[in-house]
């Protein structure tokens, strides 16, 4: 049964917060490093509780727009606070669970066949990956592509079509599973560090310890800020 139309539901106060925050910072000619006003600050001159902002600065935490430094203050990320619908967000942060469950299921067992079948040809196209990666987060990206890569070269190392075919079909997911990961702080420079201890593992042709490793990775993967936040959590 569609589910276009359920009960209408007024905006949340959180999300009010939101729009005036963009407008601020757009109003204002605030930049990436611009530091915005502090949670209790927001708050008075809102005239919302310190609840409604705090979950007001998760959603732009979660998105990667804003660095909130212990003590120090929130800071802009990006040039501008061009929030992603709410209702999308809760669309992602329910199914990533099932995406991360599937990926780790399936990676896991295309790392141990790769490094039982991987050819020269196979090894020079995950080293391959991970200098584009590399090059990526040196020049102040998040290494997706290069991400994409690697799991694409493992997966076709693998050789196993039917398994291919399996990530084929939640290519999107795990794509936006991968951009949620490497959107998080230091991510990208763990993440090279866990791809290179797969690749290292397969090099080896030690089948145990490369699906060992994809485990450790996937599961550092799943370790998001999106599935902390409750969207209905507001007092």
């Amino acid at each position: 049964m569609t589910d276009a139309l359920r009960p209408m539901t007024k905006q949340r106060l959180y999300e009010q917060v939101l729009d005036r925050l963009r407008a601020y910072v757009a109003e204002g000619g605030l930049g990436a490093g611009d530091r915005l006003p502090t949670e209790r600050d927001l708050a008075q001159r809102l005239g919302v509780s310190r609840a409604s902002v705090k979950q007001a600065i998760v959603v732009l935490e979660v998105q990667g727009l804003v660095e909130v430094r212990h003590g120090g203050g929130m800071y802009l990320v990006r040039d501008s606070l061009d929030v992603e619908p709410v209702e999308r967000m809760v669309e992602r942060r329910r199914r990533l669970p099932d995406v991360l469950e599937a990926r780790e299921a399936l990676e896991t067992k295309l790392a141990e066949l790769a490094a039982e079948r991987r050819t020269e040809e196979d090894l020079a196209a995950m080293r391959s990956a991970l200098a584009h990666m590399a090059k990526e987060i040196e020049d102040d990206g998040h290494g997706v592509e290069g991400d994409r890569l690697f799991h694409a070269a493992v997966t076709a190392a693998a050789h196993s079509s039917i398994l291919a075919e399996f990530m084929r079909s939640i290519a999107g997911q795990i794509a936006e599973s991968r951009t949620e990961s490497l959107r998080q702080p230091h991510r990208p420079a763990r993440s090279l560090a866990q791809h290179q201890a797969i690749l290292d593992a397969i090099t080896a042709g030690e089948p145990g310890r490369a699906a060992a490793a994809m485990r450790r990775h996937v599961r550092t993967v799943a370790k998001v800020r999106l599935l902390d936040w409750e969207p209905d959590g507001e007092d």
